[in-house]
């Protein structure tokens, strides 16, 4: 190749060389310049957000400078992975600050990095269920597989392999979730007398939640006829375990309670989580896309098994419906129509309701301090009555 030829060529490469190491260095300051609070001064909410936020940045800052070492490639996913991070209800790092506030947890960095964890597994299993529905749209925006979906699409590749880039993309992104917060995990119980059963909650909950997809994956195939019982354990291991039981436990755990008192408040967390699930099935079919920010019609295209549909599945005139729906002859709104004459979705809020009860029961049984009681309740109150 002429040496003119080559001048060219670098010259871009030089540019883009010169504005990743500029970034780099950035990086690597702000990571530095993190302002890190007092472990051991009490924080309300709205600090110890900040303080977990700080957590998820430094981690995804430092993972970043890590991986620009391995390519230029590698380092623009964690600053995609970082995004998927941001926004959200932030429950499960409300549960644990919650619970280990009540209890008098003295070690904010510890709980900040507990909490972070959790909310890091909440993103990894969000990323992984956009493979797994074939999604590339969450709650009206782009997901990080579509990036690099249309980036092969940009490259010339057709849809398949364009999907398929971004799907991949999508796993690997969510494989380097799920090693961050168990990295987080393990720090923050790094010294602690209980330091291998609060790791144990992360561990339960990833255990737990791929038990529920695969459970909810061969549902949908329609191999099998689920009873309500074996619908709701499967909603219960996919979402309540990670996102009520666990993260309840956690925080019991790092405030030093005994495994006895953090397993009843597990218990609680079961029922007010399979509670929520309960109210997102009746959502994901009745609710409205602008709230939800997710198509009411995709469950039943799936062949999602929820509450509704079990309850329903014995009638001639569902299967009837569901069936020319799939089959292109019918609209959702035919089933929706079916189901409400059928009573499914004032059944599944009855059911919501009294799983609620019965966790409010079970909570005041235990000898719980009055602001965890206070924050339960609101918390079942919001449960029943959400809209998205």
């Amino acid at each position: 190749m002429p040496a003119e030829k080559e001048t060219q060529l670098a010259q871009p490469l030089a540019r883009d060389s010169a504005q990743q190491g500029e970034t780099l260095v950035a990086d690597r300051r702000r990571f530095a310049e993190a302002d890190t609070p007092d472990p051991e001064t009490p924080l309300d909410w709205a600090a110890f957000q900040i303080s977990v936020k700080d957590v998820l940045d430094q981690y995804f800052a430092a993972q970043r400078m890590r991986a620009m070492d391995y390519s230029p490639a590698f380092g623009e996913l964690w600053d995609r992975i970082g995004a998927t991070s941001s926004g959200g209800k932030w429950m499960r790092p409300k549960l644990v600050y919650l619970t280990y506030e009540a209890f008098g947890g003295a070690g904010w960095r510890a709980c900040s990095e507990l909490a972070a964890a959790f909310e890091m597994l909440h993103a990894a299993l969000l990323v992984h269920d956009d493979v797994i529905d074939r999604d590339f749209v969450r709650r009206g925006e782009q997901t990080l597989g579509a990036s690099y979906r249309d980036l092969a699409a940009l490259g010339g590749h057709g849809r398949a392999d364009a999907d398929h880039a971004g799907y991949s993309a999508a796993i690997i992104a969510g494989d380097l979730l799920l090693t961050g917060s168990l990295r987080l995990a393990a720090s923050a119980a790094t010294g602690h007398g209980q330091s291998a059963a609060i790791l144990s909650t992360i561990h339960e909950a990833i255990f737990a939640a791929a038990a529920g997809e695969l459970d909810d994956l061969l549902f949908a195939l329609g191999n099998s006829d689920p009873d309500l019982l074996e619908v709701l354990n499967m909603e219960r291991l996919k979402t309540a375990v990670y996102s009520f039981e666990m993260p309840l436990r956690a925080g019991a755990l790092l405030a030093g309670q005994s495994a006895a008192t953090a397993d009843a408040l597990a218990a609680v967390g079961r029922d007010i989580g399979v509670a929520y699930q309960v109210v997102d099935d009746v959502l994901g079919t009745f609710g409205q896309q602008a709230d939800t920010g997710k198509s009411v019609d995709s469950d039943l295209r799936e062949g999602k098994r929820t509450i509704l549909t079990s309850f329903a599945d014995g009638s001639e005139e569902f299967v009837a419906a569901l069936a020319d729906f799939r089959g292109g002859t019918g609209d959702a709104e035919a089933i929706r129509a079916v189901l409400r004459q059928l009573g499914a979705r004032e059944h599944a809020l009855t059911l919501a309701r009294n799983l609620v009860a019965d966790a409010m029961n079970k909570a005041a049984e235990l000898d719980l301090p009055e602001s965890l009681f206070l924050e339960l309740t609101q918390i079942c109150d919001y449960v029943l009555t959400r809209r998205s």
